[in-house]
């Protein structure tokens, strides 16, 4: 099932499962983020400020693609696989952290992506676009690695699968550190009681800057309600793909990191009623401290990277 609607002015394109039980919107005119995830009709996503804001300012919401990185950066100027990057060019589409530091990437609310599928498939309806970065001179000033972005969602059944492909499109190599914010949600059930299954097993150290150190060790978090708990720290990927759930009120939200993300974050804040399961192709950072870590793809090739968000329960009455 595929349909369109408007939100926030924007045009929207709907996916959903056949049952018509889940259905996504993402909106290619903004950034290609998805603005709703919709399980029995209600909402699971959090919208935060809203997609104007997220078009305008750049302030997260719903899914929002990271790239060409996730989190935050601690220098606006450093080499990387060959090229210096700028990222204090006065036209640059730049958000910051608290702190000033670079955060997100720059492709918020970007609006050169160009829809290549809307239709439906066995199951459910897919969706994809793709963006030219090589093809902006002020995006490839700041970055300067040409490459071409596919982002292809779908819905089937009961579960959204979202895949990301960057093709190296130029004669350089270019370095992969995009991720997803997955901003989730339990409607109509107290933060408190959420419950979280978070099965990871390494953690990396971070500074106060929330940038990681380089130290990594063990890692547990509790399973169990959230309470009072607040989060915004850095894993490796849990083991055999097992999934990071949120669960209450009769309804369980999987998310699984797929093949091309080695790592996640986990962010809770305490001012906002969301949680997010990051899926990350590279630490926070890793542009500019961690050449270790870093993938770099050869001129022709092709990076891909796939998670899903599986929704189960919360039954119609």
């Amino acid at each position: 099932m595929i349909g369109e609607r408007t939100v926030e002015g924007f045009e929207a394109l709907v996916i959903a499962s056949e049952s018509g039980d889940l259905d996504a919107t993402f909106v290619p005119a903004a950034g290609m983020v998805g603005c709703s995830l919709r399980h029995r009709g209600e909402e699971l996503l959090g919208r935060r400020r809203g997609l104007r804001a997220y078009a305008t300012e750049r302030s997260t919401m719903g899914i929002p693609l990271l790239h060409p990185w996730a989190n935050r950066l601690g220098s606006e100027r450093f080499t990387v696989a060959g090229r210096e990057l700028r990222l204090d060019l006065d036209s640059l589409p730049l958000n910051r952290d608290p702190a000033g530091l670079p955060i997100h990437g720059l492709l918020a609310g970007e609006r050169g992506w160009r829809v290549e599928r809307h239709e439906p498939v066995s199951g459910g309806a897919l969706l994809a676009a793709g963006f030219d970065f090589g093809a902006d001179e002020a995006l490839l000033r700041a970055f300067p690695f040409a490459h071409e972005l596919r982002v292809e969602a779908r819905v089937e059944g009961s579960a959204l699968t979202v895949a990301t492909t960057v093709r190296a499109s130029g004669e350089q190599a270019v370095p992969i550190a995009f991720g997803f914010h997955p901003y989730l949600l339990l409607p109509g059930v107290d933060r408190r009681e959420w419950e979280i299954e978070v099965p990871v097993r390494e953690r990396l150290a971070l500074d106060a800057s929330l940038l990681p150190t380089g130290e990594r060790g063990p890692a547990s978090v509790e399973p169990g309600p959230l309470g009072a708990r607040t989060f915004d720290d850095a894993y490796v990927a849990p083991p055999e793909a097992a999934p990071l759930a949120l669960a209450g009120g009769g309804r369980r939200i999987e998310v699984r990191l797929g093949s091309g993300y080695p790592y996640t974050q986990l962010y809770a804040p305490a001012d906002d009623d969301v949680v997010a399961f990051e899926p990350m192709t590279a630490p926070t950072n890793a542009l500019v401290s961690d050449g270790s870590v870093l993938q770099v793809i050869a001129p022709g090739e092709r990076y891909e990277a796939e998670f899903s968000i599986a929704v189960s329960g919360a039954e119609r009455s």
